[in-house]
């Protein structure tokens, strides 16, 4: 796989902004010919066009499309003495952003109703993960976009979760619920937590939290029953609606910074007003 080809895809798996280069005409000599490319992201760069002065004054101006919000653009920039070629012609360089950042949504449970929950979130512009702890209940074929995780205590998954991922707790055990719900809190960085059950459910959730020795601060973030409020019903693909119309509400109603970080800097930074969609 070609260099730049291998830190596109790993951009997209981390979610990350970054910026195309690519030569797209040419006059005269250069090192580099048409279609050679170039990646560029906040802090690195991968593969090359060639090096020298084109190369670098490239990929500043890439950084500064992504530190303003540029658009996609081609520029010319003539082969001169100015960068380091004395042969005349020009370059012509295409740069293209990428630099829109998806939720993470991260799925625990592989149930009925996260079985009819994730086809859903996977047609929206998020980004999913879907983790269980049992091997034979993930199905073999996930939906396009969707990345499978089998953890034996998917507890342990939560620390490599993205900042900012929304979490939707459904396991078939209410101690593992419990554990996660834990894990998150204990991140304080999440844009979402909501665990499947019922009210009573929740109040028992929120007093064993308060037992562990959770602020009040941190427990008025758990949401169970979780969903939209408005849709009813407890058949799965019902309770599935209801939750993917919450999922809908966070990533229309709030902005997802370009350091993958939806809360800035974690629940305690969480207005009530910021919360009233979530």
């Amino acid at each position: 796989m070609k260099t730049w080809l291998a830190a596109q895809w790993q951009c997209e798996q981390q979610n990350q902004a970054y910026v195309m280069v690519s030569i797209v005409a040419l006059q005269g000599s250069s090192p580099r010919g048409v279609g050679s490319k170039i990646i560029v992201t906040e802090d690195k760069q991968f593969d090359s066009i060639g090096g020298g002065h084109l190369e670098y004054k490239a990929i500043a101006q890439a950084r500064e499309m992504l530190s303003h919000e540029g658009k996609t653009q081609m520029i010319d920039y003539p082969l001169g003495a100015s960068l380091g070629q004395c042969c005349g012609g020009k370059v012509s360089l295409m740069f293209e952003i990428f630099s829109t950042i998806k939720l993470p949504v991260v799925v625990f449970g592989a149930g009925h109703v996260g079985r009819a929950l994730v086809p859903l979130l996977a047609q929206l512009p998020v980004q999913v993960t879907w983790v269980d702890g049992r091997y034979d209940m993930l199905p073999k074929q996930l939906p396009s976009g969707v990345v499978g995780v089998h953890e034996e205590h998917p507890q342990d998954h939560v620390v490599d979760c993205l900042a900012g991922s929304c979490y939707l707790i459904m396991t078939h055990h209410h101690g593992v619920d419990l554990a996660l719900t834990q894990a998150v809190l204990n991140r304080a960085d999440a844009s979402y937590l909501g665990v499947i059950g019922s009210a009573t459910k929740g109040r028992k959730f929120r007093q064993k939290l308060a037992v562990k020795g959770y602020s009040k601060e941190d427990i008025d973030h758990l949401n169970c029953p979780m969903g939209k409020e408005g849709i009813s019903g407890k058949q799965p693909m019902e309770v599935a609606i209801a939750i993917a119309a919450k999922v809908m509400d966070l990533y229309q109603n709030s902005k997802v910074t370009s350091d993958k970080t939806a809360t800035m800097g974690g629940f305690a930074n969480l207005t009530k007003e910021s919360l009233e969609y979530v």
